[in-house]
């Protein structure tokens, strides 16, 4: 089973890697996946006590801290504060980013409240500034770089942590961004209070012209500002990651706080988590449906956009389905409830979303197998550049200078953070528009498909047959359709349902059933009898009229001839659709066709899919000609018809020879096929096994968003390259530079400069991810 932990003093992703390492090498522990980004792992085990002390102890071995969170798969999703804090299961996304965000404002106060008088003291010689009497002057000397010592401390103080957390890394032999840190402003405050002594000693000797230049030279300066620098890119970077959980957050905010219970007819205000299956709830316009669950009574108008982003309101009645979270627009109803908690629809989809990106894609490897050897290279470099400045070239000061540099300007977080923040926020992106990816491999691997196979019934088409052509013979079209009504009304075929639809929605009947349309023969509907013909159709007596519906081997059967029509029925039939003749008299009166019509939206769909290259196939267990009158309908390239269930995951098979494959079904017979795809999509209409095969899930059903998923899956993909380049050529380059390999030309850094610079480097990258917050489908 797979539980969640928080994990604690994680701050890139070199820590990721160590936690990771640590935690898979507990015995019992088959996999585990490690999230930066929500500061949590998810671990597979047999959740035994043993294991779950072993595995907390192998973290806190390492360094950092591990917690299990109980109940995490209770639908609710967990979050830990990444100061040490970890968060309760239930938290909301915003209270993690929240609860960081406000630790980080509280250090960088602090910070900047002695950093500028600091930076002001010792940088302000040399641009004019104005210097209190009592710190300048040669005689002044030990009291000018004191005071910059006590201004230092408390920066040290209140970002304590990263000493704390980067020394007990690099003991324990992982370490992190905070090591580099630490040993970059320890470097610094060393030299600083080297200097001390020097000025000490020279004023002691009566030598105020070398007290003044080792005062000029005391370097805590430097580790002020880069721990206030550092201090202020994380405070922005915790902002920044804080928006990459909105839409999460705001799909936890749209669950329900409060019901209204009916309790032996009184009604009562509960919270929402108090509710139970089989409660009856009441329903007022304006207010969110608390659970999921039927109407028993009343009717109203439901929002459900925020299910299905259709923004048109669903009318619902007595017997009807309504999901929790959407919004009763208008009406009254009340309803009982079948689904509560982190049973309901909505609770599913957070957690989806939740164990969706808490999963890495495959192009995230190559980033963690960077960042396991990343921190101790950069420490190596930053050493060797240290002894290169100093033997080579006999500077203490400049090899002092350079080889804190190049610790504080290596930047392992922009490499962390390149690949999560991206995926979590464009799914979280998907989520708001009704595409829910199960995986991060998913939605890296939908952009390389080249092979789009659909399902028909029920995927590209309505999955029900509907009235297409109605074709009366002597008689007005809306007595064939009145008689049709009449004779077909007792009968529970799909066929017969579509009729009697049909002759409502034609409003040749009213919801009484009184005609509105004159009858064959003044016949006012009642039936006398009524019989179903096995394999031919039905025979209904009506006001002593006997009447035929069915096919043509009915008509056949009772002499009925069909010269008038059968040629028109020949051209329907060949377009895929089932005709039935209507009779009565001994002579045909008229034809209805039917067929299980394509969805708006199939035919565009298929259409952008075939203009980006995309190769679209039809797999289907239905006879060739209905088919392919589909795939004409709406476009599609191949059609592979008569294929049995086993049968398509073997075609699926074949087709992912020739590139990634992407199938899209609703039924438990595209089971399998989904599961064997590079990528499995079900419509969320379809039925749970099909659900559960699937990789990526579509709310709405709607093909289009087929479209918009791949769309989705190229714009993360194309961000992750981003943030992945600039990450790598960020280091690649500003290293050397550090190092000092272009001072020849004039170019150095110094190390609050360097500072600077890490922190803008993962800005850029969290800041670049929320731009897939404006990603739009075409």
């Amino acid at each position: 089973m797979k539980k969640k932990f928080a994990v604690t003093g994680m701050t890139c992703a070199a820590c990721s890697a160590r936690v990771t390492k640590v935690t898979a090498a507990v015995p019992g522990v088959s996999d585990v996946v490690v999230n930066l980004l929500k500061n949590s792992m998810e671990v597979e085990y047999d959740g035994s006590p043993a294991v779950t002390n072993a595995i907390c102890f192998a973290v806190a071995k390492a360094g950092y801290g591990a917690r299990l969170l109980e109940g995490a798969g209770d639908g609710s999703f967990a979050l830990a504060g990444t100061d040490g804090t970890a968060l309760s299961v239930g938290s909301s996304a915003g209270s993690a980013a929240g609860e960081e965000l406000r630790m980080m404002r509280r250090r960088l106060i602090v910070s900047i409240v002695f950093c500028v008088p600091l930076f002001y003291l010792s940088m302000g010689h040399m641009l004019g500034w104005p210097i209190p009497s009592f710190l300048s002057g040669h005689a002044n000397m030990m009291s000018f770089v004191l005071t910059q010592f006590l201004l230092l401390l408390p920066i040290v103080f209140v970002n304590f942590k990263f000493f704390r957390v980067g020394f007990v890394s690099l003991v324990h032999g992982s370490p992190n961004m905070d090591s580099l840190v630490a040993l970059g402003a320890t470097a610094s405050t060393l030299y600083g209070v080297s200097t001390l002594y020097r000025v000490g000693i020279a004023l002691g000797a009566g030598d105020l012209a070398g007290a003044h230049e080792a005062a000029m030279d005391s370097y805590f300066e430097s580790a002020g500002m880069i721990l206030t620098l550092i201090t202020l890119g994380k405070f922005f970077e915790a902002r920044a990651k804080g928006h990459t959980t909105d839409s999460l957050a705001k799909l936890v905010d749209l669950a329900p706080k409060r019901a209204c219970r009916l309790i032996d007819g009184h009604e009562e205000e509960v919270l929402a988590d108090q509710l139970r299956p089989g409660d009856v709830l009441v329903v007022r316009a304006g207010e969110s449906v608390p659970a999921d669950g039927v109407v028993l009574e009343g009717s109203a108008s439901i929002d459900q956009s925020m299910l299905t982003g259709e923004s048109v309101p669903v009318e619902v009645g007595p017997g009807s389905k309504v999901t929790g979270a959407t919004t009763s627009v208008s009406g009254w109803f009340t309803m009982r409830a079948e689904h509560v908690g982190s049973d309901t629809a909505l609770a599913g989809i957070i957690h989806l979303v939740d164990d969706a990106t808490s999963s890495k894609a495959p192009i995230e490897r190559l980033a963690d197998r960077i960042s396991a050897v990343f921190v101790p290279v950069v420490i190596a470099a930053a050493l060797l550049t240290f002894l290169v400045w100093l033997v080579v070239f006999g500077d203490f000061a400049a090899a002092v200078n350079h080889g804190i540099s190049v610790l504080v300007i290596s930047c392992p977080c922009a490499l962390g953070l390149a690949t999560p923040t991206a995926i979590m926020v464009g799914m979280g992106r998907g989520a708001t528009e009704g595409i829910l990816v199960k995986s991060a491999e998913a939605l890296e691997t939908a952009q390389a498909a080249r092979t789009v196979v659909f399902d028909k019934t029920g995927t590209i088409t309505q999955g029900a047959p509907q009235v297409t052509n109605v074709e009366a013979f002597g008689v007005e079209e809306s007595q064939l359709v009145f008689l049709a009504y009449a004779a077909e009304k007792r009968s529970e075929h799909p066929l017969a349902r579509a009729i009697v639809a049909y002759a409502f929605d034609r409003g040749v009947v009213s919801d009484k059933g009184a005609s509105s349309a004159p009858t064959p023969d003044q016949v006012d509907g009642a039936i006398w009898g009524f019989e179903q013909i096995a394999g031919g159709g039905i025979r209904a007596e009506i006001e002593g009229i006997e009447c035929f519906a069915g096919n043509a081997r009915l008509m056949a059967d009772q002499g009925i001839s069909l010269e008038i029509c059968h040629k028109r029925a020949d051209e329907l039939s060949c377009e895929g659709k089932t005709v039935l003749f209507f009779a009565w008299s001994g002579e045909v009166h008229g034809l209805i066709a039917l067929a299980d019509v394509a969805k708006p939206g199939s035919a565009e769909a298929i259409s952008d899919l075939r203009k980006q290259g995309i190769a679209t196939v039809m797999l289907t267990g239905d006879d060739e000609r209905t088919a392919r009158a589909i795939a004409d309908e709406v476009g599609i390239q191949r059609v592979i018809a008569g294929v049995l269930p086993e049968g398509k995951e073997e075609v699926v098979r074949k087709l992912a020879c020739e590139g990634k494959v992407v199938m899209v079904g609703d039924g438990i017979n595209d089971a399998p096929a989904l599961a064997r795809a590079d990528v499995g999509v079900a419509v969320g209409a379809g039925t749970d096994i099909a659900l559960d095969a699937a990789d990526i899930v579509l709310v709405q059903s709607d093909l289009r968003d087929v479209v918009a998923a791949l769309d989705l899956s190229r714009a993360t993909l194309r961000n992750i390259k981003q943030n992945l380049f600039w990450a790598l050529f960020y280091n690649a380059v500003c290293i050397p530079v550090a190092a000092g390999a272009l001072v020849w030309v004039g170019i150095s850094l110094n190390p609050w400069i360097a500072a600077a610079c890490m922190s803008a480097s993962s800005l850029c990258v969290v800041t670049n991810a929320l731009r897939l917050r404006r990603w739009k489908r075409r």
